[in-house]
C-alpha cells in the first residue's frame, strides 16, 4: 500500500478513537440519568484490500483499510427487564391493598380523636345505668344521649369509610390517564426510532432509553407484554389486549356510574358508542371492560399485577351495606365484595349498626306488645296514636335496589296481580320482604324481622320495617325533645326491670358472625374489635407479601443495573483504553508523515 494510503489509515484509528471517548464521556455524563443504559462501543475491521490469492498459504496476501464502528449498542438483559417489570406490577397491587388497609384501620381505630368504639361503650354504659333506675329521667335521658352520639360516631365513620373510597376512585382516573399518556409517548418514541433506523446505520439509544423507562412505569400500572419488530417500533399489551403498536394507540376510557361517580376503565376501540341526544355519546363496554372483577387473584394467573387493579378490587363498585352479607349464598358474597376491601368493611360495620338498632327496638316493641296483650289498651311504650315507641327512627326508605330486584318484583307481580301494586320499585328490595305462606307461617326470613301479626294472612310477601341501615337513621326525634316518654313504668306501676336487661343481652348474646366466610359467633360488644381485628390481620399479611415483593423488585434490579448500570471503574479503564489507540493513532500518522518527508527530500535531492 502507499504511504498516502497509509494515512487515511491512520486517519480511521483518529477518527473512531475520539467517537469511542466521546460514547465513554457520555455513559460518564449520563451516570445518573434514571433510566439511562450504558452504551458499548463495538469496533471492526474496514475492508481489505487483496494483492495476489495465495492458493499454497495460509491466506492470501491483502493490505487493510483501517478500523470503524461496527456499532453502539445498548447492554441490557431482556429476561431481568420482564421479571422487573412484572413484579414491579405485583407490588404495586399488594401495596395498593395495603394502603387501603392501613387507611381503613386508622379510620376505625381513631376518628378526629374520638373513636368509635367509645361511642359504643358508652351506648352499651347507658344501657347498664338504666337497669338500675329504668324509669329515673337521667337514666332514660342518658340512653337517648348515647344513643344520639352513636349515630353521629357510626355515620362519621362510615362517611370516612366513604370519603376514603371516593379517593381510591380519584386515584383509578389518574392512573388511567397515565397508563394513556405512557401510552402516547411509546407512539411516538416509536415512530422517531423508526426514522432514525430504518437506514440501518444509526441506533436510537436515548430515544430506547426513554422508551425503556415508560415501560418500566406502565409494568408497575398493570400487566404487560411487549416486543420489537424489525423496524425497532415496540408493540405493548396490557392485560392481554393491544394498548400501543406502530400504527395507532388504543385508549382506555372510564365509565362513570350515575349513582355512585365510580369509575369502570374499558377499552373504548371494543365499547359500542351510543349517541345521546345533547350530541355526546354514551357506551355499551360489554366485553369492553379492562378486568374481569370476578377472577380468583393468584399469582400463577398473573391476576395479582398492577396498582390499578389492586385499587379498584380496593374500592369496590358501591356503597356497601348490612344487605351485601349474604350469609344464606356464600358464593354470591364472595363474588360480589369479599374481594374488596372498603366493600367488605363498610357491609361489616353497618351490619353492626343495623343489628344494634333493630334488636334495642325489637325489645321496646316486644315489651310495648307484651304489655297490651296483659292489659288491652295499655299505654306502655305507645305514642298517642298507639304505635310503639322506637328508640332510633329511619329517615326514609332505603335507596338500595339492584336490577335482580326489579326481575324478582316484576315475577310476583306476575304472579300476584291483585297485589301488583305492591312490587314497586322505589326502595323495595328481595331483602325487605318476608316470604310466608297462606296461613302467616313464615317460609323465610331474610333479615331477621318479625312479621306484623295483623297482616300475616293477607299475601305471601310484606314489607320489613326493620330496614336499618347507617345511611337513614337517627334517634327518635320526640325522645331527643322528651327522652322521659321512654317511661319505663308498667301498667301496673311497677318499674320495668325485665326491659333493661333484655336490653343488655342485645350486646352480649353471642349470635353475630362478622360475615358470611366466618364460622365463630361474637356479641355485638365484640362484633367492632372483630372488625378492627380483622382489618390488623390481613393488613400484617398484605405487609409481609407486599415486603416480599419488594425485595424481590430490589434484588431483579439490582441484578439488571449490574447489567444497565455505568460503572466508574469500567468507563475510566475504556477511557484509557480509547486514549491509547488515538494516541498510537496519532503516531502512526507522525511516522508515515515523516516517512513522506524523508522520501521527498531525497528525491528532491
Amino acid at each position: 500500500m502507499s504511504l498516502f494510503g497509509n494515512l487515511y489509515i491512520g486517519a480511521s484509528g483518529l477518527q473512531t478513537g475520539q467517537n469511542a471517548l466521546n460514547t465513554v464521556s457520555h455513559n460518564l455524563a449520563n451516570q445518573g440519568t434514571k433510566g439511562y443504559t450504558r452504551q458499548q462501543v463495538s469496533l471492526k475491521d474496514r475492508q481489505y484490500t487483496t494483492l495476489a490469492k495465495m492458493p499454497n498459504a495460509v491466506s492470501d496476501k491483502q493490505t487493510g483499510l483501517g478500523v470503524e464502528y461496527a456499532e453502539v449498542r445498548q447492554v441490557r438483559d431482556v429476561f431481568l427487564d420482564k421479571t422487573y417489570r412484572q413484579e414491579a406490577g405485583r407490588a404495586g397491587f399488594y401495596e395498593a391493598s395495603y394502603n387501603a388497609l392501613e387507611e381503613i384501620g386508622t379510620l376505625l381505630g381513631e376518628l378526629d380523636g374520638e373513636s368509635f368504639s367509645l361511642a359504643l361503650n358508652n351506648l352499651w354504659e347507658s344501657v347498664q345505668e338504666l337497669s338500675k333506675e329504668p324509669s329515673s329521667s337521667v337514666t332514660q335521658g342518658l340512653l337517648v344521649q348515647r344513643a344520639s352520639q352513636f349515630i353521629e360516631q357510626s355515620g362519621n365513620v362510615y362517611q370516612a369509610l366513604s370519603n376514603y373510597q371516593d379517593n381510591l376512585n380519584y386515584q383509578v382516573k389518574q392512573q388511567v390517564d397515565k397508563i394513556n399518556a405512557y401510552a402516547k409517548r411509546i407512539y411516538d418514541l416509536n415512530e422517531a426510532i423508526t426514522k432514525i433506523e430504518v437506514g440501518g446505520v444509526e441506533h436510537a439509544n436515548d430515544l430506547k432509553d426513554e422508551r425503556n423507562l415508560m415501560l418500566d412505569e406502565l409494568g408497575k400500572l398493570g400487566n404487560i407484554d411487549y416486543y420489537e419488530d424489525l423496524y425497532g417500533g415496540v408493540t405493548v399489551k396490557f392485560e392481554g389486549r393491544v394498548l400501543v403498536n406502530s400504527a395507532m394507540t388504543f385508549n382506555i376510557e372510564l365509565k362513570e356510574d350515575p349513582e355512585t361517580g365510580f369509575y369502570t376503565p374499558f377499552w373504548e376501540f371494543d365499547a359500542v358508542k351510543i349517541p345521546k341526544a345533547d350530541g355526546t355519546f354514551d357506551y355499551n363496554i360489554d366485553n369492553a371492560e379492562l378486568y374481569d372483577m370476578h377472577m380468583e387473584i393468584q399469582t400463577k394467573s398473573n391476576t395479582d399485577v398492577g396498582t390499578l387493579k389492586g385499587m379498584l378490587l380496593a374500592r369496590g363498585d358501591h356503597r356497601a351495606n348490612y344487605t351485601d352479607l349474604d350469609y344464606e349464598d356464600v358464593a354470591a358474597y364472595n363474588e360480589d365484595i369479599s374481594t374488596s376491601i372498603l366493600m367488605n368493611t363498610q357491609a361489616e360495620f353497618d351490619n353492626l349498626i343495623h343489628n344494634i338498632i333493630t334488636e334495642i327496638n325489637r325489645v321496646l316493641e316486644d315489651a310495648a306488645e307484651a304489655e297490651s296483650a296483659k292489659y288491652p289498651g295499655s299505654t306502655y311504650l305507645r305514642n298517642e296514636d298507639g304505635t310503639v315507641i322506637q328508640l332510633f327512627s329511619r329517615i326514609a326508605c332505603d335507596p338500595y335496589y339492584t336490577d335482580k330486584d326489579a326481575a324478582y318484583l316484576a315475577q310476583m307481580a306476575a304472579d300476584y296481580p291483585e297485589r301488583a301494586s305492591e312490587f314497586v320499585v322505589g326502595g323495595i328490595r328481595r331483602e325487605d320482604l318476608t316470604r310466608v305462606d297462606e296461613y302467616g307461617n313464615k317460609i323465610k326470613d331474610f333479615n331477621g324481622s318479625r312479621l306484623d301479626p295483623t297482616s300475616r294472612k293477607t299475601g305471601l310477601l310484606q314489607r320489613s320495617e326493620t330496614l336499618y341501615s347507617i345511611g337513614n337513621l337517627i334517634v327518635n326525634p320526640d325522645l331527643v325533645k322528651e327522652p322521659t316518654k321512654l317511661d319505663f313504668l308498667k301498667s301496673d306501676g311497677k318499674e320495668d326491670f325485665a326491659i333493661a336487661v333484655e336490653l343488655g343481652e342485645v350486646f352480649t348474646r353471642e349470635d353475630y358472625r362478622l360475615n358470611p366466610l366466618t364460622t365463630t359467633k361474637a356479641n355485638l360488644k365484640d362484633y367492632y374489635s372483630n372488625i378492627v381485628s380483622q382489618i390488623a390481620n390481613q393488613g400484617a399479611v398484605f405487609r409481609n407479601i407486599y415486603d416480599n415483593e419488594q425485595n424481590t423488585v430490589k434484588t431483579t434490579d439490582n441484578a439488571r443495573q449490574q447489567v444497565v448500570g455505568v460503572s466508574d471503574d469500567e468507563e475510566l479503564q475504556n477511557m484509557i483504553k480509547y486514549q491509547n489507540a488515538y494516541n498510537a493513532s496519532s503516531r502512526y500518522i507522525n511516522v508515515v508523515d515523516e516517512m513522506l518527508e524523508h522520501v521527498l527530500n531525497t528525491l528532491g535531492q
